[in-house]
């Protein structure tokens, strides 16, 4: 999918935490999404079948409890699962599509019916104890059955973010982000120079170095630049993939002084200050805000929409998956999901040890339904952007509050959780994540009122009688 990822080391973190977002961007405007717990399982029978390009694996005997945000029409979409937390507090966040250049691609061209961004999740997630594990886990995969697409496919624990690149039928790179630095990504190939003496920071697929020595892959005079060998450099690559990685370094880096369309912004960095949930979120609900590219701004018409934004109307689910060192491990994830356009909408917590989500989030109507979480902040969206000149600062205002008290009831849930354990405190954070959604749906429900009686007021269909007529 053509996404936004962020990627946040601990030491990089304000709160200590390790953090990895996305935007998952569908085609279209319209493909409802649900947040489902799926119960952990043993001696699993069977065999799993994509029914998108007919991938399949026999089920392993154990599989973890994990969460996952997948399409509801599973039949006409596909499952792309895309990102979660398992009971080992592992998680996922697949994919970021990205794309090889023809070069490597003639030489190990991709799969038909490899492991694809459908079927990663849950063909990973319910199987992997660490974030190295679930690299090592995939690279397998990706030897044995191979790889349909290039996916950039992002793991965390409360130590590490790795990062893996699939770029062709077989190959992959994988890179531990350092704990003092963030990354933004693009659905481009992001990961520059390979150190392949540092298996403690690096990954990468069997026979890689050789694939490309022998087949005179390497552009550069000397070193291993994955971006340089296997990635693209294109136009297209400078007015929709870079312009976002640019205002996201701009934002944590406003130091530095770089252009939208650089083909040399760098896949690392160290920000300017300590990273923020309320950064990252801002991020992800961004437009390329006061600058002349932001389509709601003040540029010319040209400049508003010469660079594809990184919240879109067709994003779908937003989240940001953080892994806390400050609580104890067993409420120590939290998955923050906005089933809205995020430029809108605030991201709600959801525990990761839980058994449930909420009914309005797990049972997402394919018809526009205004009791689902889904459908409920969609809503939002289309009634801000109907009048966004005159409504923006109202929600604004409702994103802000919705921050404030969700933040407080997180720190709350904390405070009364730390004394639980095992399963009385897994029930305890299922019973708050319902109740998360429940205060939200309350706060929302009212905004929506108020933004139909404010958008009603707003109508063109309006005639003031000159009374000296």
């Amino acid at each position: 999918m053509a996404c936004t990822t962020i990627l946040v080391g601990k030491k990089a973190a304000m709160d200590g935490s390790t953090m990895m977002a996305r935007n998952n961007d569908m085609f279209v405007a319209d493909t409802p999404q649900k947040i489902q717990v799926i119960p952990a399982k043993d001696h699993q029978a069977g065999k799993y079948i994509s029914n998108k390009n007919g991938f399949t694996f026999d089920y392993p005997e154990k599989a973890y409890r994990y969460q996952m945000v997948p399409n509801v029409n599973v039949e006409k979409e596909g499952i792309f699962g895309g990102s979660g937390f398992n009971e080992k507090n592992v998680g996922i966040s697949a994919t970021e599509s990205v794309y090889a250049n023809e070069h490597v691609l003639a030489y190990d061209p991709l799969v038909a019916n490899g492991i694809a961004e459908d079927s990663m999740v849950v063909a990973v997630l319910p199987y992997i104890d660490s974030a190295r594990h679930g690299v090592a886990y995939l690279g397998e995969i990706i030897k044995k059955y191979g790889s349909p697409e290039g996916n950039g496919v992002v793991f965390s624990d409360k130590d590490e973010v790795w990062y893996m690149e699939i770029v062709t039928g077989h190959h992959w790179v994988a890179q531990r982000i350092p704990e003092d630095h963030y990354s933004v990504i693009a659905n481009q190939i992001a990961q520059e120079e390979i150190d392949f003496n540092d298996p403690d920071n690096f990954m990468w697929s069997e026979g890689i170095q050789a694939f490309v020595k022998n087949h005179h892959l390497n552009p550069d005079h000397e070193g291993f630049n994955f971006r340089h060998i296997f990635g693209t450099d294109t136009e297209k690559d400078r007015y929709y993939n870079t312009p976002r990685v640019w205002f996201g370094q701009r934002y944590l880096n406003p130091e530095i002084e770089q252009t939208p369309v650089s083909s040399d912004l760098p896949f690392l960095r160290k920000a300017s200050r300590k990273i923020s949930l309320e950064d990252v979120a801002y991020i992800l609900g961004s437009h390329y805000n006061e600058t002349v590219y932001d389509p709601y701004g003040k540029g010319t018409e040209r400049e508003k929409h010469l660079y594809r934004p990184i919240a879109l109307n067709r994003t779908q689910d937003s989240h940001i998956m953080q892994v806390r060192n400050h609580v104890p491990e067993e409420l120590s994830t939290i998955m923050w999901v906005c089933l809205g356009v995020p430029a809108f909408n605030p991201h709600l917590p959801f525990y990761g040890n839980a058994t449930d989500t909420a009914p309005s989030f797990n049972d997402t109507s394919l018809e526009w339904n205004l009791a689902d979480g889904y459908w409920m902040y969609r809503t939002i969206t289309a009634l801000v952007e109907g009048h966004y000149s005159e409504l923006i600062e109202s929600d604004i205002d409702f994103v802000k509050a919705s921050r404030e008290t969700l933040i407080r009831l997180v720190a709350e849930t904390d405070e009364k959780a730390k004394e639980l354990h095992g399963e009385v405190l897994t029930d305890y954070l299922t019973k708050q994540n319902q109740e998360i959604v429940a205060l939200m749906k309350t706060k929302a429900m009212k905004y929506i009122g108020q933004l139909v009686k404010d958008s009603i007021e707003l109508s063109k269909l309006i005639y003031k009688m000159d009374i000296n007529l």
